[in-house]
C-alpha cells in the first residue's frame, strides 16, 4: 500500500490533488478555540515573550489545563491569537481552530471541504468528527460555569481527547453565557446549503469520558460524526461494517445494519503523538465502508497519522496532510512501526 505525507495548508496542499481522485476523506479537523497547535509566526515584539497568559495553579479557572500550559502547550483562552497584548507581537498563522468567531471558523472549513468535494470521486464520502464548545459564563475552567478541577484531582484533567473544545470563554453574539453554541450542527448545516448530502449523524458515546464536576447538567460523554456524500448515490458497503444481533432465535439473521452510536473508548495518550489522537476503532468503520480495497483515503487534517495506520492496515492507500512539519514527522514514524507492506511515496517536506 502506498502512503504520502504533505505539509501545509489544507486547501494549499489539496490544490496539488487531482479531481476525484479519493474514495473517501475521514479527518477530524482541529476543535474551536481549544488549543494553539504551534505552526505560527510571530512578527515584531519581544522574540523572548511567551505570548500566552501564564498559567498559575491558583489560576487554573482561566487558562484550562493548567499541566499543559505549565508545559508550554496553552489551551482555551491562555492563547493570544492575533496580537500578543504581553509585548505588541502580531501573529501570522494559517491553522483553524483560533478563529475570532464560530461563524469565521465555520467559514473557513467549509472552503476547505469545498476542495475535498474536488478531489473525492462522484460516488465519495465524507465522514467529519467535530466536538462543540460552551458560550463563556466568565466562571470555571469549562468555559460554561464549571469549576476546576481540585489539585489533588488535576491528574484527570489532563486526559487526552475527553473534554476537547469546552475551553475556549468565548463571547458569541446571539448566545447567553453557559448557552452550548452548537458547532457541530453549525459545521453541518452550512455544508449541506454548500451542496453536500447531509446522510448520518453518528454519535460517539464514549466509554470512559473525562468527569466533570458541573452540577446543573450531565456530564458530556459524547461528539458527532457527520457523513456527508458529494451526490445522492455513492459508493457504501453496508455489509462490511454489519454487526452481530442482540438477540438469536431459529429462522433470523445473526448480522444485523450497524447503528448509528458507537461506543468507543477515548484512545489513551501515544507517545509523542497529536494531543487528540483518533481511537482506531471509531474510524475504522467508516474507511471500510466507504473505500473500496487499494482505494485512496484522504485526511486533511492528519496530525499523529491514525487515519492512514487504519487505512493502509485495511488494505486502503493514504494520503495526509497536515500544517505542523513535526506531525508529519510522528505520522510517518508510526505508520512505518505499525504497518506493514507499505511504501512512502512521497513526503513534502
Amino acid at each position: 500500500m502506498d502512503f504520502k505525507l504533505l505539509c501545509g495548508g489544507a486547501i494549499e496542499q489539496l490544490h496539488t490533488l487531482p479531481d476525484r481522485s479519493i474514495n473517501t476523506c475521514v479527518t477530524s479537523p482541529p476543535y474551536y478555540g481549544l488549543r494553539d497547535y504551534e505552526t505560527g509566526t510571530w512578527v515584531g515584539g519581544d522574540p523572548n515573550c511567551p505570548h500566552y497568559r501564564i498559567s498559575k495553579r491558583s489560576d487554573i479557572t482561566s487558562t484550562g489545563h493548567a499541566a499543559m500550559v505549565d508545559s508550554g502547550h496553552p489551551v482555551g483562552d491562555a492563547i493570544y491569537k492575533t496580537m500578543c497584548p504581553l509585548c505588541g507581537a502580531v501573529r501570522e498563522d494559517q491553522q483553524i481552530g483560533l478563529e475570532e468567531t464560530p461563524e469565521e471558523y465555520i467559514e473557513r472549513l467549509v472552503k476547505v471541504f469545498r476542495e475535498v468535494k474536488r478531489v473525492l470521486r462522484d460516488d465519495g464520502v465524507l465522514w467529519v468528527n467535530i466536538g462543540d464548545s460552551y458560550n463563556a459564563s466568565g466562571h470555571g475552567r469549562k468555559a460554561d460555569g464549571t469549576i476546576s478541577f481540585s489539585e489533588k484531582s488535576s491528574k484527570q484533567a489532563t486526559n487526552v481527547g475527553s473534554g476537547i473544545g469546552l475551553f475556549k470563554k468565548t463571547l458569541v453574539d446571539g448566545c447567553k453565557p453557559k448557552d452550548l453554541i452548537g458547532i457541530p450542527w453549525m459545521l453541518a448545516f452550512a455544508l449541506r446549503a454548500d451542496g453536500w448530502y447531509l446522510r448520518s449523524d453518528v454519535i460517539w458515546a464514549k466509554k470512559n469520558p473525562m468527569p466533570e464536576s458541573v452540577k446543573d447538567r450531565c456530564t458530556r460523554s459524547h461528539e458527532y460524526i457527520f457523513m456527508l456524500t458529494k451526490n445522492k448515490k455513492y459508493w457504501f458497503d453496508h455489509g462490511a461494517i454489519q454487526e452481530p444481533t442482540v438477540t438469536l432465535k431459529s429462522n433470523s439473521y445473526t448480522m444485523r445494519n450497524k447503528r448509528d452510536v458507537w461506543t468507543v473508548g477515548v484512545c489513551s495518550t501515544v507517545k509523542e503523538a497529536h494531543f487528540a489522537v483518533f481511537p482506531k476503532e471509531l474510524i475504522e468503520p467508516c474507511i471500510l465502508s466507504s473505500c473500496p480495497n487499494d482505494g485512496w483515503v484522504l485526511d486533511p487534517f492528519s496530525g499523529s497519522g491514525t487515519t492512514g495506520i487504519v487505512a493502509l492496515n485495511n488494505n486502503r492507500n493514504y494520503i495526509g496532510i497536515d500544517l505542523n512539519p513535526e506531525y508529519n514527522e510522528i505520522a510517518e514514524r508510526r505508520i512505518q512501526k505499525e504497518c506493514t507492506n507499505v511504501s512512502i511515496v512521497e513526503r513534502n517536506p
